[in-house]
């Protein structure tokens, strides 16, 4: 039993020293790639922020009560206009609270966006920052697969 117990340590020991897997070494490589790749390159000198000032401004628009047009968008990509509406499409699986809990210390859970949601990673929206055909001002719109959300009407039937 004890020649067991020996013989199986010993095993463990020369999987964990030696077993590294094929996904764990190429994940060192590329760690080191990209080490060298920021040295000689550096980071992105970034000034206007405007992608980020983008986000924010999406989700202040989200925050007010607009009035959009939803349509349901065919196949072939005609819209069919489903009713004025009042602010944007919200997916289905975006949860008003925190389904996960916390088990133990040092786990890491999810944070909720600046509006208190949390959104999902499956969420298949996009936000668009279009010209109104009428105004020319710019406004948010909401594309999901089969669902636009507009502030101003779009080329429908």
């Amino acid at each position: 039993m004890i020649k067991a117990l020996i013989a199986f340590n010993i095993l463990i020991w020369v999987v964990l020293a030696y077993g590294e897997s094929s996904d764990q070494t190429q994940h060192d490589e590329q760690e080191q790639i990209l080490s060298r790749a920021t040295d000689q390159v550096g980071m992105p000198m970034l000034i206007n922020f405007q992608e980020r000032n983008t986000l924010k401004r999406i989700i202040e628009a989200r925050d007010t009560a607009v009035s959009t047009i939803s349509y349901l968008v065919e196949a072939n990509g005609q819209l069919h206009k489903i009713c004025n509406s009042v602010g944007y499409g919200i997916p289905y699986s975006t949860q008003f609270t925190n389904p996960y809990q916390y088990w133990r210390s040092g786990a890491t859970l999810p944070q909720a966006d600046p509006n208190g949601l949390f959104t999902s990673a499956q969420a298949t929206g996009t936000w668009l920052n279009c010209k109104d055909p009428a105004s020319n001002s710019l406004n948010f719109v909401y594309v999901q697969y089969n669902v636009v959300v507009s502030p101003f009407p779009l080329g429908a039937n």
